[in-house]
């Protein structure tokens, strides 16, 4: 039976209120309802000419209503994830009981027969609350996309992802678009084909219409009509081609090359006549690229969740080239325009998705049943999302997913992966090689990891991928060209670690102690004469723009970047790092690394070359290669920003020659971390990613870094870290504002120990040497003196605090009453806001007790081993857990696995073998990450650890992450220096 052989049905088809591309493809679907005879009712807040110009009929009917807001949108490629999630409170949460009310009286108002959803959670859980059928069609749906922002904006805002994947529970089926996220909260699906607009107009007949000659190149631009403030020049274009914009302001002036666009200009179209696109990822320009086979140039856009998988189809297709975004605002456009004519599209699948699309919902308006995938739990437990954080499944290729769809999954971390060498099942490290390289110094100290990285490095040089993905990765081909392979290479190695004892009293002065873990950083660096230097075409053409010979830059290539969908390549001209004869100031080069967020991880690489030239004086005048390769998972509370910064530092060094010693190259990366990146951390993570040694504790006094021994750890002990799932930030704002209330307590502390010793001091009319001998007697003038300039916190004893301080120290201080009292709180690397409330008491309490806990933690490793020591060993764990809870620092996930383990130890106290598992805490800055546990190195405890990461996965959906095991630090690896061997058919044997 046709689309036209039904009787007429009245369709509600719900618009999000995030850009034009949903309503655009809207259109396409309505219009195939309309042309079978039934009647639409559209809700939507884009314009009108985007329907009518498509459609002129009565059965089209535009209510204008945003119901929801999509992604508030700070400038043409940048995401507000806060603004986001506030207005979507506003318009979805806080007005829902009315909205629910209303439409389904509306509803009912117009008989509807099934409500659409593109992609408007509420109008599903409408629908059901009105006893009709919905159906959504999307390529995503906004639980997915909101998600990453909870991170930024803190536990509160969970609930707004929750009622989102409620809402779309209700309806009845999905129907899936191509570049699709991943979207658990729909019950089945059913995947179609692309819905693109279709074309009124030939190529040919455009380009007369503009006057434009079939010989000229014509580029379209293309950011949804938001460039505001953009200003285009003539020369960004090479010469004869023309560009025409899409969006511009009638105000906007444009050169003579760039043509201005009707507002209703006809997209499609458009693309269709020209040569390639430059814009921004969505799916409408994604889709219509790919139908028309249209070369795309794209610059990422920041905290959207959807690109990737867009984007990754694009590649996969052929049909996308990546500008970064420092060369799409300073002009720098022909090497990639130009790379996109060789481009050559090869999507050639269906592109009838709203015909398919419309005759779906015809039939399930008319009471059709559409069987259910058979796949659907497997497809709902693929796509489940761990406290809307990431995707958790097991690893390996799964039936029907497309490969674009498993090239994102892989890039977003979805899929978990081991952070150990990628070796052959048949390899044994005896039998390991190391292709094309000679070894001039340095050994790979049996380090199963560092071999893997060398023969990466072997695979790059072939052209080959050495990983076990046939499928060739964006940065590896980036990383291909980045090294001058008749030159000398420099290889680092960096680990993070599991922070034992100490935690966040290590910018307290705090007694650490710290473990470097099995998962490391590696860097391979390469300085070049600047004429000798390979550089990527647009930094090349960068180079002849200025026109002055060639001169050093620095080019990063980052493995695994797309972890956090952040680009995987970043360079500058080295000059770009001065300000004059002088290098450019911290704050300068932190606002610098900040303008673009998809390339702000550079700052933890190239901030070490701005500190090398700051603090020690060095003059680069070479151009300098770095490669990053790093398998310490971000966001769990394992320092992995530190193995960046700590490998980088020591790759550089070695290439220049610098003889620098781990313990001052940790103090210069710290000031990367605090100063360039702008992460108030304390020195501890660094210390033990370049002075750390395996299987050992680095046992080390923050004031400010003086390492007092290395701890080997008992044999009959043993150490794990289990990954909470909840992502961790140095940089969030809850680690900001307790460093700031500890630091607060600190100035308290010393007021009033400077005002106790002025009552102690004699009076202008008392005897010479005159003192009260009461407080005398009590307090001691020295210890007074020592407290009234107490440098670091920790210094002061638990009994002092408590018999002189604690009554003085407020639970909580407004900003602008401590700044009008004491000034400042004395702290470098954080700055009070005034309108904010800061706890004090808990935060300065901490680390006073965490010195004592971490100092009996240590004496306690050298008793007799008994259970007796292993249970002392776990409760002063516990005690530092809940004294970071008490600082504002837990988080759910750590909590629940805390409580695992005590569950674990108590249930198995009463049996005749008793518990293997003694201890746990949460680790580094806290608010998520990763928790240490404390046990008996046994086979039962591996048994335990295992059963409680089932337990947590049973409990949440998300499989925690075991770090175990330890590796030596930087320091103790040295480098390697690498040059290619003549001949590639001998290989070094290790």
């Amino acid at each position: 039976m046709g689309m036209s052989d039904r009787d007429p049905l009245i369709f509600a088809y719900y618009v999000t209120g995030h850009g034009f591309g949903h309503a655009t493809r809207v259109v396409e679907v309505v219009r195939h309802l309309i042309v079978a005879g039934h009647e639409v009712h559209v809700v939507t807040g884009a314009p009108d000419f985007v329907f009518t110009s498509e459609i002129q009929s009565p059965n089209l009917h535009i209510r204008k209503d945003v119901l929801d807001c999509g992604a508030v949108q700070a400038d043409a490629l940048t995401v507000d994830r806060l603004a986001s999630l506030q207005k979507y409170s506003e318009t979805a949460v806080v007005r829902r009981p009315y909205i629910l009310a209303a439409e389904v009286q509306w509803l009912h108002s117009i008989k509807a027969d099934l409500v659409v959803s593109d992609v408007v959670p509420v109008a599903c859980r409408a629908a059901a609350d009105a006893g009709i059928h919905s159906v959504c069609v999307t390529n995503f749906s906004w639980d997915f996309i909101y998600a990453e922002y909870v991170m930024a904006a803190g536990n509160h805002h969970r609930s707004i992802v929750w009622q989102i994947a409620e809402d779309y529970s209700h309806c009845e089926f999905l129907l899936r678009l191509p570049g699709y996220c991943p979207m658990p909260a729909f019950r089945d699906v059913i995947d179609v084909p692309l819905v693109v607009r279709r074309l009124h107009k030939s190529r040919s007949e455009v380009r007369k219409e503009l006057g434009i000659g079939e010989d000229v190149k014509l580029v379209i631009f293309n950011f949804g009509g938001q460039p505001a403030g953009w200003i285009l020049k003539q020369e960004w274009l090479p010469v004869g081609w023309l560009c025409l914009v899409c969006g511009a302001s009638d105000k906007q002036e444009l050169p003579s090359n760039f043509i201005r666009l009707p507002k209703d200009a006809y997209t499609p179209d458009l693309m269709a006549a020209s040569d390639c696109m430059l814009g921004k990822i969505g799916y409408g320009t994604v889709s219509e690229a790919l139908a028309y086979k249209l070369p795309f140039v794209f610059v990422r856009r920041d905290y959207f969740n959807e690109e990737p998988f867009l984007r990754n189809m694009l590649e996969y297709y052929q049909g996308g080239v990546e500008m970064i975004r420092r060369d799409l605002l300073t002009g720098h456009w022909t090497p990639y325009l130009e790379r996109a004519l060789t481009l050559s599209p090869c999507y050639d699948e269906a592109i009838n998705g709203g015909e398919v699309v419309a005759r779906i919902l015809q039939d399930t308006a008319a009471g059709k049943s559409h069987a259910s995938d058979r796949l659907s739990g497997a497809r709902r437990l693929r796509d489940a999302i761990v406290l809307g954080y990431q995707l958790q499944r097991a690893p390996g290729r799964d039936l029907s997913i497309p490969d674009w769809y498993t090239r994102a999954e892989n890039e977003l971390g979805l899929r978990p992966a081991s952070p150990s060498a990628e070796m052959n099942g048949n390899d044994s490290l005896s039998e390991l090689c190391v292709e094309n390289f000679e070894i001039l110094h340095g050994e790979v100290h049996g380090l199963s990891d560092t071999v893997a990285f060398l023969n990466t490095l072997s695979g790059l040089d072939h052209g080959t991928d050495s990983g076990k993905s046939t499928e060739k990765r964006r940065e590896r081909n980036a990383a291909s060209a980045l090294f001058n392979w008749k030159e000398e290479i420099y290889v680092s190695r960096a680990p993070g670690r599991l922070d034992v004892m100490g935690g966040i009293a290590d910018y307290s002065g705090s007694l650490v102690l710290q473990m470097p873990i099995r998962e490391a950083c590696h860097v391979a660096v390469q300085r070049n004469h600047p004429s000798k230097h390979k550089l990527w075409k647009h930094a090349q053409a960068r180079q002849q723009a200025k026109g002055e010979g060639p001169l050093p830059v620095l080019q990063i290539v980052s493995f695994g970047s797309e972890l956090s969908n952040r680009a995987p390549t970043f360079d500058m001209d080295l000059a770009d790092l001065m300000d004059g004869e002088q290098p450019m100031s911290y704050e300068k080069a932190r606002e610098y690394f900040a303008q673009d967020p998809s390339q702000k991880w550079a700052a933890y690489v190239a901030g070490t070359i701005l500190v090398l030239m700051t603090e020690l004086e060095i003059h680069f005048t070479d151009s300098i290669c770095i490669l990053v390769s790093s398998a310490v998972p971000e966001g769990k509370g394992v320092s992995s920003s530190a193995a960046v910064e700590v490998a980088t530092m020591s790759a550089i060094a070695a290439a220049h020659g610098l003889d620098i010693s781990p313990r001052k190259l940790a103090l210069l990366c710290q000031k990367v971390e605090n100063h360039i990146v702008g992460a108030p951390c304390g020195v501890m993570d660094q210390m033990t990613s370049a002075c750390g040694e395996a299987n050992k504790l680095l046992a080390m006094v923050c004031q400010p870094a003086e390492v007092k021994e290395l701890v080997t750890i008992p044999t009959h002990i043993r150490f794990w870290g289990l990954d909470s799932g909840i992502r961790h930030s140095v940089g969030g704002t809850d680690y900001g504002s307790v460093r700031i209330g500890t630091f607060m307590g600190r100035k308290i502390i010393k007021s009033e120990a400077a005002a106790l010793l002025t009552r102690s001091l004699p009076g202008p009319n008392a005897p010479q040497g005159y003192m009260n001998h009461d407080e005398y007697e009590e307090h001691g003038i020295e210890l007074v003196k020592a407290e009234a300039s107490l440098d670091y916190l920790c210094n002061l004893s638990p009994h002092r605090y408590e018999a002189v301080y604690a009554k003085k120290i407020p639970e909580s201080i407004l900003g602008e009453s401590f700044l009008n009292k004491y000034a400042n709180h004395n702290d470098t690397v954080t700055v009070i806001d005034p309108n904010r409330k800061y706890a004090v008491k808990a935060p300065a309490k901490h680390p006073i007790y965490e010195k004592f806990r971490v100092e009996a933690f240590k004496a306690l490793l050298t008793a007799a081993a008994t259970d007796e020591q292993l249970s002392a060993l776990g409760e002063l764990m516990y005690q530092c857990h809940y004294s970071y809870n008490d600082c504002g620092l837990g988080s759910d996930g750590t909590d629940r696995l805390v409580k695992l383990v005590q569950e674990m130890q108590h249930c198995r106290s009463s049996h005749s073998d008793g518990s293997s598992l003694y201890g746990a805490k949460i680790t580094g800055g806290g608010s998520g990450g990763s928790v240490c546990v404390i046990g008996k190195n046994c086979i039962r405890s591996n048994e335990e650890i295992l059963e409680i990461q089932q337990r947590y996965y049973a409990a949440t959906g998300h499989l925690p992450f075991i770090f175990e095991g330890s590796s030596p630090g930087a320091g103790k690896f040295g480098y390697l220096k690498l040059r290619r061997r003549q001949s590639s058919d001998t290989k070094l044997d290790l």
